[in-house]
C-alpha cells in the first residue's frame, strides 16, 4: 500500500485540528488519499466532539495508516498534555506540537510517509518549551540537516500556475535593502530552478525576478540596488543555465498576461510576493517549502484563534495543500 501523507496537528488552540478533522469527515466525497496525523489522539477526539463530528480516531503507525484510513482517522499519538481550549494557547501542549513536527519529518525522511502537510503553529506558545527557531520553515530545515549541513529552505506561495517566492520574509521593510544580496538571489534561483524541474515537472522553468525599487530603479534614478545587485545576480544565474529574467518592475509584473509568461516569480520582500496570491486566492493558496529533501506543504493561513472550535473556518487552503502534496509525490494529476 502506498505510503500516507504525514499531517501535523499544529497549534491545538487554532483551526488546524478543526480543518484536518473536517476534511477527514469528507474524505470520500473529496477523494482524499490516506494521511496519518501526528499529534494527540485524545485531544483530537475532544475537538471532534466539540465540532459535532462523529468520527472514529485510532492510534496507528504510518505503516498501518492506509488500512485504517477508511474506517478511522489514523493518529501517531504523542504523550503529553493537550487540552481542548479553542482560542487559548497553552504552553503545556508545546512539546506535543514540536514533537509532532519532528516525528512527521523523521517518518517522511525514512520513506514511511510521502510528504509532510503542516497545520499552523503559534510560536509564542512554543518558546517556553525551548523552541528557538525563527519559524516553522527554519525548524523543518534543521530537522532535514545532513551531516551538519542545513539546506536552504525557500518559501513558495502557489495557486494553480501562479507561484511566487519572497527573497526576504518576516523582516522589517527597513531591513530589506541590506538583506537583498547577490549570493542570496543566486542561491534562491538555484533552489527554485531545481525544484520547479524535480517537484513540479517543468522541464525548462522560466523565472521572473522582480525589482526592489519602483520601476526596478529606473536606471539608478530611484535607487541603485536593482542595477548594482539584482541585475548582476540574474546574470550570474543565467551563466549557470538558469532562465531568469529581470529585474522587472513589480507594479506591472503581476498583470496576468505578464506573469503567465513565467513559471515562477522571485520577489524581493514578503508583501511583494504575497499580495498577488492573497488577491487571487485568499483562502485557496498554499505554502510550499522548496530546497528540502522532502515535500512540505502547508495551508497559507495562520491559527485564526477566533474561529477555532466553531466549525466556521474555510478548509479550502488545507484541502489544496493535501491535493498538492498528492500531485507532487505522484499520486494524483
Amino acid at each position: 500500500m502506498p505510503a500516507p501523507l504525514a499531517v501535523t496537528m499544529g497549534e491545538p488552540a487554532g483551526i488546524g485540528p478543526d480543518l484536518l478533522l473536517g476534511l477527514y469527515a469528507q474524505r470520500e466525497e473529496r477523494g482524499l488519499s490516506p494521511f496519518v496525523v501526528f499529534g494527540h489522539a485524545d485531544f483530537l477526539r475532544a475537538r471532534a466532539a466539540r465540532l459535532g463530528l462523529d468520527l472514529l480516531i485510532e492510534e496507528a503507525t504510518p505503516a498501518s495508516a492506509g488500512a485504517v484510513f477508511a474506517r478511522a482517522l489514523p493518529v501517531v499519538s504523542l504523550a503529553g498534555t493537550v487540552e481542548d481550549t479553542p482560542g487559548r494557547p497553552d504552553e503545556q501542549a508545546a512539546p506535543v506540537v514540536i514533537g509532532a513536527i519532528a516525528q512527521a519529518v523523521e517518518a517522511t525522511l525514512a520513506g514511511h510517509c510521502r510528504a509532510v502537510v503542516t497545520a499552523p503553529i503559534h510560536k509564542g506558545a512554543l518558546y517556553a518549551a525551548g523552541f528557538r527557531h525563527p519559524g516553522h520553515t527554519e525548524f523543518l530545515a534543521d530537522l532535514c540537516a545532513l551531516d551538519g549541513v542545513v539546506p536552504l529552505p525557500v518559501m513558495m506561495l502557489a495557486h494553480e500556475d501562479l507561484r511566487t517566492v519572497p527573497l526576504t520574509i518576516h523582516v522589517p521593510i527597513s531591513d530589506v535593502p541590506r538583506l537583498v544580496t547577490g549570493d542570496l538571489i543566486v542561491d534562491t534561483l538555484r533552489v527554485m530552478a531545481r525544484d520547479l524541474v524535480g517537484r513540479f515537472g517543468i522541464a525548462s522553468p522560466r523565472i521572473a525576478v522582480a525589482g526592489l525599487n519602483p520601476h526596478a530603479g529606473e536606471g539608478g534614478s530611484i535607487g541603485r540596488e536593482d542595477m548594482d545587485i539584482i541585475a548582476p545576480a540574474i546574470g550570474a544565474a543565467r551563466a549557470e543555465g538558469i532562465d531568469a529574467v529581470g529585474p522587472l518592475p513589480g507594479d506591472t509584473l503581476f498583470y496576468p498576461p505578464h506573469w503567465r509568461q513565467y513559471d515562477a516569480v522571485l520577489a524581493m520582500y514578503h508583501d511583494q510576493a504575497l499580495i498577488p496570491i492573497k488577491t487571487v486566492a485568499f483562502d485557496a493558496g498554499v505554502n510550499v517549502t522548496l530546497g528540502l529533501p522532502i515535500v512540505r506543504i502547508s495551508p497559507d493561513h495562520g491559527t485564526a484563534f477566533d474561529l477555532a472550535g466553531t466549525g466556521r473556518a474555510s478548509s479550502s487552503s488545507f484541502a489544496a495543500a493535501l491535493a498538492m502534496a498528492d500531485q507532487m509525490t505522484g499520486r494524483k494529476s
